[in-house]
């Protein structure tokens, strides 16, 4: 049983680390630099880490952007305020990353700037044999190491991890949470303590501050993992962060 639970704890933060990392806060915001084989190093551990949810960076940065640019408008790829549940938030969001990823959008060049686009690899890597491939290492390894039958309850979260980690974000964090800036929008700090999505529930200091590598800092219990990980990175010179500008540390109130 504990071979279980350690593959899916493993899966979910494995996973969820290559998506905030390289996928959110370098494809989309660039809030750090690499050299081109490094890049293609970690395009490799995102399709092994994410598995059958590989998500192609040029799909998911441009997406993003997009988000950031219109977010809670009508022209928002996912947003609660104009999505009637989770469920049609989530098909709307699959329809425009996967217009974007298969280039059938036509979208605005400063969507596209400077996103890694390894075209090769994501066909190969976004195919159904490759989804294929990963699916039946995961059954295969349930068979051999799920002694009782409900823990086969967890599998099928395998195949839906990156949805399920995009739905976290953006349909919790755009409803509950606590707010430390206005930002015009709805975003929210899902989390006092980001335990669960590496750094990413820091929602509303992300809106306000988009291209920092810290998503959390602005109150003391705001610890990001993903940014001390990426720290510990930079001075060992495989990534560089991008130098930001000092900014003051504003303090909203505590939420009700």
């Amino acid at each position: 049983m504990k071979e279980i639970i350690i593959f899916f704890v493993a899966h979910w933060y494995l996973s969820l680390f290559f998506q905030t990392f390289f996928l959110h806060r370098y494809a989309a915001h660039k809030a750090f630099t690499m050299n081109k084989f490094t890049e293609k190093v970690v395009y490799i551990l995102t399709w092994i880490f994410q598995g059958s949810n590989y998500l192609s960076p040029y799909g998911y940065g441009v997406m993003h952007r997009m988000h950031h640019a219109f977010a809670d408008t009508e022209n928002d790829p996912h947003s609660p305020t104009y999505d009637e549940t989770i469920w049609n938030m989530m098909w709307k969001t699959k329809t425009i990353y996967s217009d974007i990823a298969n280039k059938r959008m036509e979208v605005e060049k400063r969507f596209t700037e400077g996103v890694p686009n390894w075209i090769a690899f994501d066909k190969f890597a976004r195919s159904w044999p490759s989804r294929l491939f990963w699916g039946a290492l995961y059954v295969a390894f349930y068979a051999y190491f799920a002694p009782y039958w409900w823990l086969w309850l967890l599998l099928p979260l395998h195949f839906l991890m990156s949805p399920i980690h995009g739905a976290i974000i953006n349909w919790f964090a755009h409803k509950y949470g606590y707010i430390n800036f206005p930002v015009g929008d709805t975003s929210k700090n899902f989390l006092p303590v980001d335990f669960l999505m590496m750094g990413e529930s820091y929602h509303n200091n992300h809106h306000k501050y988009g291209s920092r590598a810290n998503f959390g800092g602005i109150r003391w219990h705001e610890i990001d993992p993903t940014y001390q990980i990426m720290r510990l990175l930079d001075k060992v010179g495989i990534i560089k962060l991008a130098q930001q500008k000092e900014i003051v540390m504003e303090r909203a109130k505590k939420a009700a």
